[in-house]
């Protein structure tokens, strides 16, 4: 659908503009070529851009304002600032890097040809750094800030397409279906590019989302989570596999993804349990047997390098004390407990009340995805708190629920300013240089 119309220029000159893909753009040379680009890619490098400015723009503010006080860092963060400026004298830069982004760096150098001693975290993502850095330089640190952004622009794209399958219309949402007829595509001018543009908007806007721009794993994780959710609606089940055994090398929590995808696949065929149906399941989702193959292959690492299958559980325990735990007794203890953890425990609390009250809208693999990204975190035990709020980027279906519930336009604007609010605060926080609230 193509309809022209021409407004006047800032010179007086006519310029004409056409609507292609539910875009106004120009008829020039540049118009012509944006016509070109296949939606919704227009719209996802507009948010990574469009974010990218705006947190650089504060980051270099806020940094200018604090760098110069007294109580700014904090005594228990001035370790870090001065890993930051080993990173890059370039405040807009370092400014991304923080705690674990040291780790990822320092894992992302060690040698393959030397005995490996290093099991606390999982390593697909400082392991893509390796060839990249070459690339620049041989600088590791920024290879792993360009797979985060990479990773985030991933992020944006599977969200727009996943949300619309999902968010298309009250029936598409409540069957899980974006197969009906008359859905819209997303990007394009009908209600469900609308909704999937505003579930974007809405994982932009979770409390921690500016992380989605740092040198840590949010991005990556989150980029593959949306990835098999979205090729698992669309039915590509070896295709989920693949990218499932990854997403188990990203982060310890990856191969529980296994079971919302198993009941992805059993809603697809009716949750029938029946031997035939069994069958098909079967023949269909085998390839979900790659998500826990992929945590595994990281626990034969962890046995070939030092004869322990379990390294990366003993390293947790030696190194944070973390240890697995009923995360409601955690969950109980954070609520009731200084004022810092109770903070962010509520929070938590906050996005399971969200689950619950979009339920039916969610479905249950959706349901049971958010309930157990809020709660495998909490099983770690009360050291998890300092970075609970981090974690919860996971827990994408609160921003699907929060989409659902912004049809209606001015809930939609209270909605969209309290979440700005709250993540600017937060931002702040990070860029304060009390990042041990956050991470």
């Amino acid at each position: 659908m193509r309809a022209a119309g021409v407004v006047a220029a800032a010179a007086g000159t006519p310029a004409r503009f056409v609507t292609v893909g539910g875009r106004m753009v120009g008829t020039g040379r540049v118009g012509r070529a944006l016509a070109r680009v296949p939606a919704p890619w227009p719209y996802v490098l507009g948010v990574f851009l469009g974010t990218k400015i705006v947190f650089t723009l504060v980051g270099v503010l806020t940094l200018a304002a604090f760098d110069g006080t007294a109580w700014a860092p904090p005594p228990d963060e001035a370790q870090m600032r001065q890993q930051q400026r080993e990173v890059s004298p370039h405040g807009w830069l370092s400014l991304w890097f923080a705690w674990d982004s040291f780790l990822y760096d320092h894992l992302a150098r060690l040698p393959l040809d030397q005995p490996w001693t290093d099991f606390a975290f999982p390593l697909l993502y400082p392991f893509l750094a390796r060839p990249l850095a070459p690339l620049l330089g041989g600088d590791t640190a920024l290879a792993l800030l360009v797979i985060a952004n990479v990773a985030y622009v991933g992020v944006l794209y599977y969200g727009v397409r996943l949300g619309e399958r999902l968010l298309t219309d009250d029936r598409s949402a409540a069957t899980g279906r974006a197969d009906e007829p008359g859905a819209a595509t997303a990007g394009g001018p009908g209600d469900g590019g609308r909704a999937a543009r505003r579930f974007v908007r809405y994982l932009v806007l979770l409390p921690t989302a500016f992380l989605f721009h740092a040198a840590l794993t949010e991005s990556l994780f989150l980029c593959l989570t949306l990835a098999t959710f979205y090729y698992a609606e669309k039915r590509r089940w070896l295709l989920v596999g693949v990218i499932g055994f990854f997403l188990a090398l990203s982060r310890s929590a990856g191969f529980f993804v296994a079971l919302p995808l198993v009941l992805l696949l059993l809603r697809q065929g009716g949750y029938r349990l029946r031997p035939r149906a069994l069958w098909r399941y079967l023949r269909a989702g085998w390839p979900l047997l790659l998500l826990p193959a992929g945590w595994l292959s990281f626990m034969a690492f962890c046995w070939w390098q030092s004869g322990d299958w379990f390294a990366y559980k003993h390293a947790q325990e030696q190194g944070w004390n973390i240890r697995v735990q009923n995360p409601l007794g955690v969950l109980w203890h954070g609520l009731t407990g200084a004022a810092p953890d109770a903070v962010r425990v509520w929070i938590a609390v906050l996005f399971l009340a969200v689950l619950v009250a979009g339920a039916r809208r969610l479905g249950l693999p959706y349901l049971v995805y958010g309930v157990m990204m809020v709660l495998v975190p909490l099983s770690m035990g009360t050291p998890v708190y300092k970075s609970l709020l981090r974690y919860l980027l996971a827990v994408f279906p609160v921003a699907l629920v929060l989409a659902g519930w912004a049809r209606r336009p001015q809930l939609d604007v209270w909605l969209t300013a309290t979440l700005a609010v709250l993540q600017g605060a937060l931002f702040v926080i990070w860029l304060a240089y009390w990042t041990h609230f956050i991470i």
